[in-house]
């Protein structure tokens, strides 16, 4: 049985007071036993800030990025080592805004998932299709080829430690959602590619929804077989809505 993963990634947002109120009422209104895993995924100069008001209590913290590099001269970089040093469990690569703004290569995402996992941490590989490849029917071809770049470069065992994240470029920030059906449609594609790698494994591995999740459709986005969480933007920023979609979970 899959748990559930509900992680916020705060994209650039937040300030030192602003991040302690809202993990203070995170904190607060988490119930015990949620019966799901919590993350957040603060800008990096608030990971520690995270790593201090966090430590002991049922919600993890993760970074927004990580370097393809193990050290060196990568001015303005941030290694998957140090973000270990924060006490990081997770790491977000390949997200669309990275892939779009940064010119993100499917190569040089697998890179950063495989630098994320040989610190340990669990990297969340982002996939998703612009609407313009949805309306040509491209969809399934594309998050195919993103996954497979990252899936090349792992072996059987590492396949545990990955989480996966179907983000329709077309429904982040846009207020549109793909209906339940079209997601569960995208997730079973994204599950029988890990599948072909190792049956076991496909079944184990979370694969979150990331396209506007919120309280009014948690629920029935979160019922589908193989959607196994949500990676929350804007809601993220709103601790009633974030735990409202916690609480769905």
């Amino acid at each position: 049985m899959r748990r559930t993963l509900i992680a916020g990634n705060w994209k650039m947002n937040g300030s030192s007071a602003a991040n302690a109120a809202l993990l203070a009422e995170i904190k607060a209104g988490l119930k015990a036993g949620a019966g799901c895993d919590v993350l957040v995924c603060p800008p990096a100069p608030y990971l520690l800030q995270c790593a201090d008001v966090l430590a002991g209590s049922a919600v993890a913290w993760g970074a927004q990025d990580v370097s393809a590099h193990v050290a060196g001269a990568y001015t303005g970089e941030m290694s998957a080592a140090m973000l270990a040093d924060c006490a990081c469990q997770y790491v977000i690569v390949g997200h669309s805004e990275r892939r779009a703004y940064h010119l993100e290569s499917d190569a040089l995402v697998a890179q950063k998932a495989l630098q994320a996992l040989q610190a340990g941490l669990t990297p969340i590989v982002c996939v998703g299709e612009t609407l313009q490849q949805r309306e040509l029917g491209q969809t399934d071809n594309v998050v195919t080829a993103q996954l497979q770049a990252v899936l090349d470069m792992l072996d059987v065992a590492a396949l545990d430690s990955i989480v996966v994240a179907y983000e329709p470029v077309w429904a982040i920030g846009t207020g549109k959602t793909a209906t339940p059906q079209m997601a569960q449609d995208v997730h079973a594609v994204l599950r029988s590619l890990i599948a072909a790698k190792d049956a076991d494994a496909a079944q184990r591995v979370q694969i979150l929804y990331g396209g506007s999740m919120k309280p009014d459709n948690a629920k029935e986005l979160l019922a589908m077989a193989d959607i196994d969480g949500g990676l929350i933007g804007g809601a993220a920023l709103k601790s009633a809505d974030f735990l409202a979609i916690v609480a769905a979970a």
